[in-house]
């Protein structure tokens, strides 16, 4: 029986032109061959800073390649900047202002730019827990920060710069993150601020408010947006080469605004929206 079918296979294939019997091997061939080849190898990047779990990161696209930035996270070191009380627990402004920039720098660096972190610790990462514990750890890239105010800041616009002069890229941004601390009961919003007659720091910066009213509106209807963009003399701003857009995050005393910081999620939509917008922003340069 089974001769008989065999043999019959093989009067049949007798029976079929040359060049069909190639083009059915052809295509058996490339049935193993192309789903291989069309898988590519995933691009990916690697940076400590962002802690062990999150260390390599995936680059997904290339539109923000030529683009670098100068992401520096407020006060660190021997200052925790603004103190907030939240069931019982501290929160300290250098830490959640470090681990949105990183969350930031992530977003751009898997986008495809060159970003350098002013202010690093090598040892926190990007942290999930809602209470960020307070070290004196941060440096300014390695270098002990100054517990006198213009020394810190001058500091960090001298790194800056020093930075700026040798990266070639041709589009360059500073990009300060800080939260704000005012009367328990004010809530607010999220500020830009950049320096006196800067077009481009203004651009960048009604980019990002743009963008945060748009998901805000999608995400939470009911709430509204508030968030002005406004020049303010700050120090960072006006002694620093690259075009810069300094932000307020919100009220670390007020309980609303501390549901931005202390939960991871929100903690990841401000970067990740932040970095849509320094996109926009990129691609509209011209």
């Amino acid at each position: 029986m089974f001769g008989f079918l065999k043999n019959t296979e093989t009067r049949r294939h007798r029976g079929l032109p040359f060049q069909w019997r190639v083009f059915a091997l052809c295509l058996c061939v490339s049935m193993f061959i192309f789903p291989v080849a069309a898988q590519k190898k995933q691009k990916t990047g690697k940076e400590p800073l962002f802690g062990k779990a999150m260390a390599t990161y995936p680059i997904n696209s290339r539109e923000l390649s030529g683009a670098c930035f100068y992401l520096v996270s407020g006060h660190g070191g021997p200052d925790p900047g603004a103190i907030g009380t939240y069931l019982d627990h501290k929160l300290h402004e250098d830490e959640y202002a470090y681990d949105i920039v990183l969350r930031l720098g992530r977003e751009l660096l898997m986008r495809g730019a060159k970003v350098h972190f002013i202010i690093q610790d090598k040892k926190d990462g990007i942290r999930k827990e809602r209470i960020l514990k307070n070290s004196k750890r941060e440096t300014c890239m390695g270098k002990a920060i100054p517990l006198d105010q213009v020394a810190r800041l001058k500091q960090r616009s001298q790194k800056i710069d020093e930075l700026f002069l040798k990266d070639k890229s041709s589009y360059k941004r500073a990009i300060f993150v800080h939260v704000d601390s005012r009367s328990q009961g004010k809530q607010t919003d999220v500020y830009f601020y950049h320096a006196p007659g800067s077009k481009q720091g203004k651009r960048l910066a009604d980019r990002m408010r743009n963008t945060l009213q748009q998901k805000y509106k999608r995400h939470q209807p009911n709430r509204g947006f508030r968030g002005t963009v406004s020049e303010r003399g700050l120090y960072v701003l006006r002694n620093t080469r690259p075009a810069g857009v300094y932000l307020e995050l919100g009220n670390i005393r007020n309980s609303r605004d501390q549901q931005r910081l202390v939960l991871e999620n929100n903690r990841q939509a401000l970067a990740k929206w932040i970095a849509e917008a320094i996109v926009a922003d990129y691609k509209g340069k011209k």
